[in-house]
Formats: C-alpha cells, sequence, structure tokens
C-alpha cells in the first residue's frame, strides 16, 4: 500500500533505536523525510510493544544504550511529534487475524496489527513486514 503524507508513522523497534541513539543514517533520505513530516504533524507514533522490545534486548545484553533503560524510554517517549500507541483489545485481536501472515514473531504482529489498526505506515528495515506490504496487507515504508 502506497503511503499518504497525512498518514501516522509507526516507528518499528529498531528504527525509534536507531533516531533515539543518533543513527538517522541507517533510516535513508526518503524515510528519514518522512518521519521528520510526521513528527512536524503530530503523527508520528511509537508501539508499547517496542518498549518491551528495547527492555529485554538491554536485558540481555543485545544492545547497549546512550542511559539507562527507565531514563532512555521517558525520553524517547517525548520524542517531538511522537504518540505512544497502546496495545488495546483490538489491536491484540488484529494481530491474531492478520490474513495471510506467515511469520512467527509475535512483537511483529503485534506492529503490524498497530499499524493497521491506527491505519498507519510502518517505517522499518524487516524484510518480512516488507514483504507483507508488498502483498497489499499494510503499508510500509522501507528504510535504507
Amino acid at each position: 500500500m502506497p503511503r499518504n503524507s497525512a498518514t501516522p508513522i509507526l516507528l518499528d523497534t529498531h528504527v525509534w533505536l536507531w533516531l533515539m541513539e543518533g543513527l538517522e543514517d541507517e533510516l535513508g533520505q526518503r524515510a528519514s523525510g518522512a518521519i521528520l513530516e510526521s513528527s512536524r504533524t503530530g503523527k508520528l507514533l511509537v508501539s508499547v510493544i517496542s518498549v518491551w522490545e528495547i527492555a529485554m534486548l538491554e536485558s540481555k545484553g543485545r544492545i547497549g544504550l546512550s542511559v539507562e533503560i527507565g531514563e532512555w524510554v521517558r525520553r524517547g517517549l517525548r520524542a517531538p511529534g511522537l504518540r505512544l500507541a497502546d496495545l488495546t483489545p483490538e489491536i491484540a485481536i488484529e494481530s491474531t487475524r492478520l490474513p495471510d501472515w506467515a511469520g512467527g514473531d509475535p512483537a511483529d504482529r503485534i506492529l503490524v496489527g498497530t499499524a493497521r489498526s491506527h491505519g498507519a505506515t510502518i517505517a522499518t528495515r524487516d524484510r518480512h513486514i516488507l514483504d507483507y506490504a508488498n502483498r497489499g496487507h499494510v503499508s510500509a515504508l522501507e528504510t535504507a
């Protein structure tokens, strides 16, 4: 599905991490511009499942953060134009009924369910989600 500039952007967990850690070069010019525009218009979303994923990765030593996890999340949720997308019962149900979904990662299911429920475009580099978008089930913005 193509992205409309008025459509909110949901950041995949890795994209949120890159933004907060100053790794904007990972995004690419097109994605970076779209994310900045969504930030300016208050249409930038991060799912609560991304908070959980970041905390899990940090607790297992798979990622290092520039500050303590609690402070990192507080700062991350205060980013300009960013809103937290809660995990609602509707999103939980949607994530179990994704048409033509073959992936096994529950966090990806919730992210896709969140994007679909909010009518958002998901900014990601995740090949599985991008392939799913190419089949017309969700809108995606590919990062570099």
